[in-house]
């Protein structure tokens, strides 16, 4: 029996557009997540922690994650308080998104020190276990890694509820590390992601299981993107809603889609109104068009 799916909206923390307005269609369009993107180093962008305060403020319903944080550029220790933080202001209305990093030389360039692959998904690591001892409620925390230290630190305050932390990975090291130790797989989902959703599917799994979990409860947020069209379809989510909500259930039913959050044309310039009918075509007809497809929950 496939699981009832979530639908949201990914938000690029654009300064020059009207995000706060922004999230609010989204809540009032009916969808139930926001995800922002994380880039400190862009000069065009807001800082995505700043507007997630902003976003959860200026909304009632809304769940918001970053989609994902840059963890070279963000402490895990002051991260988890400040996930915390917003989660508990909130009423528990956050999650939190990581990644290992890309984009090196704005990293470097920003002040981060640059990370081979494989050291990358090693500080990922070590900033997931210094998060969640942060939110454990305990004092006197102790953790020494290669990466990052806690010396005999207090907790608290504790978030609302108990936050999952997504990973964003695609390599099959990554995927391994995000069964082993995340809440969620956060992928980006392309035609060509989508030709190898089963292996990178299962490499999550491998992981899980090696770990003694059970892989079901990796939760899998799917970045979606395309262009709803009146016309013939072009391509994956290239086309009418018809062939959206083919597709879209299909990745809830054959590949486990939890949550889908669609990224549509930017806001800004001249496209901006073409970007708001994308938004609300999506909430108002390709979601019910979805879940109309879906088999009823038990």
């Amino acid at each position: 029996m496939a699981r009832a799916p979530e639908f949201g909206y990914f938000l690029v923390p654009n300064a020059d557009d009207p995000l706060l307005d922004i999230a609010r269609e989204v809540e009032r369009a009916g969808l139930g997540w926001v995800g922002i993107q994380d880039h400190p180093y862009q000069r065009r962008y807001v800082d995505t922690f700043a507007l997630t305060s902003a976003v959860l403020t200026a909304t009632s319903t809304l769940r918001v994650f970053p989609d994902v944080a840059c963890v070279p550029l963000r402490p895990p220790a002051v991260l988890a308080k400040t996930a915390a933080s917003l989660d508990m202001l909130s009423g528990g209305r956050f999650e939190l998104g990581l990644g290992a990093g890309a984009f090196w030389d704005a990293i470097e360039g920003y002040g981060g020190q640059r990370r081979s692959p494989g050291a990358a998904l090693g500080q990922l690591a070590e900033a997931v276990e210094v998060v969640r001892r942060i939110w454990s409620g305990e004092r006197g925390l102790r953790f020494e890694g290669e990466y990052y230290h806690l010396r005999g630190v207090h907790s608290g305050p504790p978030p609302a509820h108990d936050i999952g932390v997504w990973l964003g990975a695609l390599g099959p090291r990554a995927l391994r590390q995000t069964g082993r130790l995340a809440d969620g797989w956060v992928p980006s989902v392309d035609e060509d992601v989508l030709r190898r959703l089963p292996e990178l599917n299962g490499r999550v799994d491998e992981g899980a299981a090696d770990a003694g979990r059970d892989p079901s409860a990796v939760r899998r947020v799917f970045n979606v993107s395309g262009e709803i069209t009146d016309g013939a379809g072009t391509g994956f989510l290239r086309g009418p809603v018809s062939r959206w909500a083919d597709e879209l259930a299909t990745l809830v039913t054959d590949h486990r889609a939890d949550l889908l959050v669609f990224a549509g044309p930017s806001m800004s310039g001249p496209q901006g109104g073409e970007a708001r009918t994308q938004l609300r075509r999506f909430a108002e007809e390709v979601v019910p068009a979805t879940r109309e497809l879906l088999p009823s929950s038990p």
